[in-house]
């Protein structure tokens, strides 16, 4: 019931509201290197990372704890954004090379799904429930510009939109209409309509932030978006209006992105890019992967 008074308190007189959760380490510090990102969830509840204790690797973190290399990427190819298909496969984005990869459920055999060479160097990657298609970020960090792209599931790459904001994290709604798209170096973050075949339109602000930056997000079932506060060391909670429901402090200060597991999918897990590890604490509500 406090709970609840203490959110229509802030909603009613449009509060910053720092949620009393309790946040929890998962593995030591350092355990994956700072470029720890694109955090994934299965269908097992095995949480996946990029660059675990090394660049250009693949880390499993299981329901029990342990934790292991899952895949190495190929050549000098470093990953970042990281999503599950409807079939359970995996797909990653490789910043280095301008390759999405994918890895089927069956195996750990690293294939290339999509290569474009136009690609800046391609970050988040967030999948439609309702299409199936890929979207994938992608900044120009030196010139604070980036583009996106859709990828359709026979690996054909097609150009959204080019000369944005730093496009970093990136998600679609659980209907599948709406396709959010963060600009780190601007702070801006922006909404689009989906179309049918996938592409672009009606892009509107949906919310910005005065200081520190953003990474990546995700939505829960009921379209509520977490966001990292890069920085700043929160996760913000918006509601799908653009309300600011919650801002949850966290341990470290550089959050790059996170994901929902448990049984129960209400548990949020952030990865921290000062800490090499990741923090978790309960949701309301479970994700939408």
């Amino acid at each position: 019931m406090l709970k609840f008074l203490f959110l229509f308190v802030c909603l009613t007189y449009s509060v910053v509201c720092h949620a009393q959760r309790n946040v929890h380490d998962l593995l030591p510090e350092h355990t994956f290197t700072e470029g720890i990102e694109g955090p994934a969830t299965d269908r097992e509840g095995n949480i996946y990372a990029v660059n675990y204790q090394r660049q250009g690797t693949i880390g499993k973190i299981t329901p029990a704890g342990e934790h292991s290399v899952y895949a190495v990427l190929p050549g000098t190819s470093v990953g970042n954004g990281i999503r599950f298909g409807p079939k359970g496969e995996m797909y990653i984005a490789d910043y280095v090379n301008h390759n999405i990869f994918k890895i089927t459920r069956k195996g750990k055999k690293v294939k290339l799904f999509a290569h474009e060479p136009a690609m800046n160097q391609p970050n988040d990657l967030a999948l439609s429930p309702v299409s199936g298609y890929l979207y994938a970020s992608d900044p120009n960090w030196q010139a604070s510009t980036g583009k996106l792209w859709l990828i359709k599931p026979n690996g054909k790459v097609i150009l959204l939109a080019e000369n944005t904001g730093t496009t970093n994290g990136i998600e679609v709604s659980p209907d599948g209409r709406t396709l959010y798209v963060g600009e780190s170096a601007q702070r801006k973050l922006w909404k689009y309509d989906i179309r049918q075949d996938g592409t672009l339109t009606n892009k509107q602000l949906f919310y910005s932030f005065h200081d520190y930056g953003m990474d990546g997000m995700r939505c829960d079932k009921k379209g509520n978006l977490y966001l990292t506060r890069y920085g700043k060391g929160t996760i913000v909670i918006l509601s799908p209006e653009g309300s600011l429901l919650e801002e949850i402090p966290l341990k470290g200060k550089k959050p790059s992105n996170l994901t929902f597991g448990g049984k129960d999918r209400k548990r949020c897990y952030v990865t921290l890019a000062d800490r090499g590890c990741f923090e978790y604490f309960d949701t309301d509500f479970p994700g939408r992967e």
